[in-house]
């Protein structure tokens, strides 16, 4: 074992410019970071700077560095897809062959509805692409009177489900979405979540999503480095929503988080923490509240705010610790619709005692699963490389 611990963050989208296959996926000219920047006029972040971000694109306010703090590259998905289990199952060491199905164009098939207006025997309005906090001020009055179920999905490959739990009780909600949970398991609608998304208020005030969200998901098709870590006896613990997107396989334990910054000041506890394995960070408002957003400036914000407790982290780090930070995927805010863009991910890996340097580009996610393993001498999956022995 060379470090005692590794810390894992996922800056969620935050791409660094599209992949050569980008146009099999409409995502030709993506670049989250790059066009973000040059949309607002530029951006500062000073930590990232001097980790060599500037040279991986070119990013307004951000300049290239002749010798990086951390060691820096760009990694290409290997998987077919450019969703958030996709990209987060590779990084662990799972090559996901046939994508996740998304619904975004058109809402989910008739078919699908019927089955679970039958199984339910509830109602089903909306059935189309939406924000979760707007939707519910759209369909809330009607769901509020009528007892109905809004069902509604995004970019990602998920079904979501939003009702008034003074109108669906949490028990029944919940129910009802481990019923679309089994029917969705077949290939012609297989999502990779099903969330249960319940809410309180009222017409005259609003409607308000309340913290009882529950996850669906679908489970890892194979064995990840969570799972040969935990099966090891080290400590794997999620932050975010980590455990929902492996649906809890190879989490030794959880933490909830509020936002980026909630999620960064969790990482900073578990800094004072003495335990021997991996801490895994999703920090998601880049991509839920800004990406699909198409919010620019928002996105910068969330940007910088990521950079200064960044900084903050580094002081608290000790040399027995390794800092590694990537992306699942690119969520370009200035690019058409709202979806996902297909793109390269940055990678930085640090340690105070590391001088830092600039790596190959990565084929793959898994490199970051199998140098995990390979920190604590085991045997990762079939995919991927460490990068263990090329860090300076």
């Amino acid at each position: 074992m060379k470090y005692k611990r590794v810390f894992l963050i996922v800056i969620d989208s935050v791409g660094v410019g599209e992949m050569p296959d980008a146009a099999d996926f409409n995502d030709v000219g993506a670049n989250t970071i790059g066009n973000l920047a040059k949309a607002v006029g530029g951006i500062k972040l000073p930590i990232l700077e001097s980790f060599g971000y500037g040279n991986l694109t070119e990013i307004e306010g951000v300049k290239p560095v002749e010798n990086p703090l951390a060691n820096t590259t760009k990694m290409a998905e290997l998987s077919n897809g450019k969703d958030t289990m996709t990209g987060h199952w590779e990084i662990m060491g799972i090559k996901t062959e046939v994508p996740f199905k998304t619904f975004t164009e058109s809402g989910f098939p008739d078919e699908l509805i019927k089955k679970i207006e039958a199984e339910t025997k509830r109602k089903v309005i909306g059935n189309k692409a939406a924000s979760g906090t707007e939707i519910i001020q759209e369909l809330g009055p009607e769901q509020e009177e009528t007892g109905a179920l809004i069902v509604y999905t995004s970019a990602d490959s998920v079904l979501q489900i939003a009702a008034h739990e003074e109108v669906i009780p949490l028990e029944e909600l919940y129910e009802i979405c481990e019923k679309v949970r089994e029917m969705t398991l077949v290939e012609k609608w297989r999502v990779g979540r099903i969330i249960a998304r319940p809410y309180l208020g009222s017409k005259d005030k609003g409607y308000k999503r309340t913290t009882n969200r529950h996850d669906y998901a679908l489970s890892p098709s194979s064995k990840t480095v969570l799972n040969i870590l935990e099966d090891n006896d080290y400590d794997v613990i999620s932050v975010g929503k980590i455990k929902d997107i492996f649906n809890g396989s190879g989490i030794t334990d959880h933490y909830g988080i509020k936002s980026n910054h909630d999620g960064m000041l969790r990482v900073m506890d578990l800094v004072d923490k003495d335990f021997t394995g991996l801490t895994f960070t999703n920090l998601v408002d880049f991509d839920a509240l800004y990406g699909h957003r198409r919010d620019s400036l928002g996105y910068k914000e969330a940007m910088e705010e990521f950079d200064k407790d960044l900084g903050n982290l580094l002081h608290k780090l000790s040399d027995e610790d390794l800092l590694i930070i990537t992306a699942d995927h690119g969520n370009d805010p200035t690019h058409h619709g709202t979806d996902h863009t297909r793109e390269y991910v940055p990678l930085f890996i640090y340690n105070h005692k590391l001088k830092g340097s600039y790596l190959p580009i990565s084929d793959t996610f898994a490199d970051i699963g199998e140098t995990i393993a390979d920190n604590f001498d085991l045997k990762g999956t079939e995919y991927g490389e460490s990068l263990m022995p090329l860090l300076k």
